[in-house]
């Protein structure tokens, strides 16, 4: 009969089967050989089916308590498999507490694969802890306070010390040396560690700063030009930022040249409700000139000065009859200049579109004048944040400015081209007589 001193089927394993093995004639001076190799292969079977039972049960409890709760935790350790890790966790119990019964026929093995089990205890241990750690970061991510934190380098950080316990363990249990000897012998190599692990630890510290500062978040649009960044922020790992640039090319940034080095987040921008346009049209200076009374009248018919042009008018009518200015000669006292009313019609027609934002600064104004022309440049913000239809706003109110700008008698400014070159050559040759 079994006794307490003696493991858990004691007698089935050394008495039981091997005369159940005699009388099917198997064995013979291998007996004891085919014994301990049928009851490891049995007991491996009937963990293995204890595992499979256990895990499916695990799995369907743990989908009835997520059908019961708001929590997103539950959904997600289930998505990391910690069912399927603790369902193991009863069967290598039962078969550590099998390995005398098992290997009694042969001792010498029993304290190899004792070392064995609580390796595998060990690593499931750092499995199941991992597995929890991530489902707790995945159920954090969902949430708006969290979204888009780093929280990804703080999981690696925990991950990382998890495998150096878990290989500290390990490292104990195959040479019986204590985990405090192991790491006091490691201290004179610490400084070897501190460079191994230097982007880690760099990595570790930044990503603090970052969430601290909320500098970047995942969804963030940056750019880095010194390292070919220009897109949106997908992952912000321990060591590494990876941005989705706009040509669909992945540039990866170490973590802590978000520190060290500067960059631009257009995240402001997106949460201002307004993306800005600055783009100037670069006036040909010599077509710029005063108008005359008729010319005038004409740019009167156009019904976004007609306002303005009265008011003008009128405006200088009085200041030139107040100071007696002599007209015979244009330039003296006030006077309408074909530039000053398409520069008024710029600020008519772009800034009061339905698609500029009224609440952000609106201006058109004059530059400082080049080997280029006179630059009127458009500074207002769309109201839509959106790339497209930001493109599409500001091309439709340059066409329509660079379209109607010969009504004033202006011309736009442009470098001269081949075909400008050859048809002055053309005139400059002699012509035959």
């Amino acid at each position: 009969m079994h006794t307490p001193d003696q493991p858990l089927f004691h007698d089935f394993f050394t008495v039981h089967l091997p005369r159940f093995l005699a009388r099917l004639g198997l064995g013979g001076g291998q007996l004891d050989w085919l014994t301990t190799t049928a009851g490891v292969l049995l007991v491996a079977l009937a963990l293995w089916l204890l595992t499979l039972v256990l895990s499916w049960s695990l799995q369907r409890l743990l989908s009835r308590i997520s059908l019961t709760t708001d929590s997103n935790f539950d959904d997600n350790l289930e998505a990391q498999d910690v069912p399927r890790y603790l369902a193991r966790i009863i069967p290598l119990v039962l078969g550590f507490n099998l390995i005398p019964s098992v290997l009694e026929l042969h001792p010498r093995l029993i304290g190899v694969t004792e070392k064995l089990f609580a390796i595998f205890f060990v690593v499931l241990a750092v499995r199941i802890a991992r597995a929890v750690l991530y489902a707790g970061l995945d159920t954090l991510q969902q949430m708006d306070n969290y979204r888009g934190k780093p929280l990804g380098s703080y999981a690696q950080v925990i991950s990382l010390l998890l495998y150096i316990i878990g290989g500290l363990a390990v490292f104990s249990l195959l040479t019986g040396r204590s985990v405090i000897t192991f790491l006091v012998s490691m201290g004179a190599a610490s400084a070897v560690l501190l460079l191994i692990f230097k982007d880690t630890i760099l990595g570790f510290v930044a990503s603090i700063q970052i969430s601290a500062n909320n500098m970047v978040r995942i969804g963030d649009w940056i750019e880095m030009p010194k390292y070919g960044a220009d897109g949106d922020v997908v992952e912000i790992n321990l060591t590494t930022v990876k941005v989705e640039n706009w040509d669909k090319t992945i540039t990866t940034v170490p973590t802590y040249a978000l520190i060290s080095d500067s960059f631009k987040n257009w995240r402001g921008m997106q949460q201002s409700g307004g993306r800005r346009i600055k783009r100037s049209i670069r006036i040909k200076m010599s077509s710029i000139r005063y108008l005359n009374e008729a010319e005038v009248d004409e740019l009167r018919k156009i019904e976004l000065l007609t306002d303005y042009i009265d008011e003008r008018r009128e405006e200088i009518r009085q200041y030139n009859a107040t100071h007696q200015v002599d007209k015979s000669v244009l330039v003296n006292g006030r006077n309408l200049t074909n530039v000053g009313l398409f520069r008024r019609y710029m600020e008519r027609y772009a800034l009061e579109n339905p698609g500029i934002n009224p609440d952000m600064s609106r201006m058109v104004r004059q530059l400082q004048p080049d080997d280029k022309g006179l630059p009127l440049e458009l500074y207002c913000f769309t109201s839509d944040v959106r790339w497209v239809p930001h493109e599409q706003l500001t091309a439709d109110i340059f066409d329509h400015l660079l379209a109607s700008i010969s009504y004033f008698g202006l011309e736009v400014f442009e470098s001269p081209a081949s075909d400008d070159l050859r048809s002055l050559t053309k005139d400059l040759q002699p012509r035959s007589t």
